[in-house]
């Protein structure tokens, strides 16, 4: 799969909440990478996105803007804003290494604020 495919379906998957269908997008020597944590393997995986799903991007209860996506060969690079009841996220970012149609290493990070 290209790296457009693979970051399509996981941006569907997202938005949807569905853990089952992201982590099909990872491998047990994948990484991901966010502000505090490098999380290697489909369990750390698969507990970080059942926390987002639960909390900060429960379905439903935000809105997500994209504000740009680039991609270059096997990298993809994502930007993007969201709100929800309690939290603005004024600023996120993502980026991907995709290869073989699976998300080797991916980092995350926002710059959040309270309401």
């Amino acid at each position: 799969m290209s790296t457009e495919t693979v970051i399509n379906h996981h941006l569907q998957a997202f938005s949807a909440g569905d853990v089952d269908e992201i982590i099909k997008e990872y491998t047990e020597d994948s990484v991901l990478i966010v502000q505090d944590a490098t999380l290697t393997g489909l369990d750390s995986i698969r507990a970080a996105f059942t926390g987002f799903f639960g909390g900060l991007f429960k379905p439903g209860t935000y809105e997500f803007k994209m504000d740009r996506m680039e991609i270059s060969g096997d990298v993809a690079y994502v930007v993007w804003h969201s709100t929800n009841e309690s939290v603005d996220v004024k600023l996120g970012t993502d980026t991907f290494l995709i290869r073989d149609g699976k998300i080797v290493v991916q980092t995350f990070a926002a710059f959040m604020q309270e309401k």
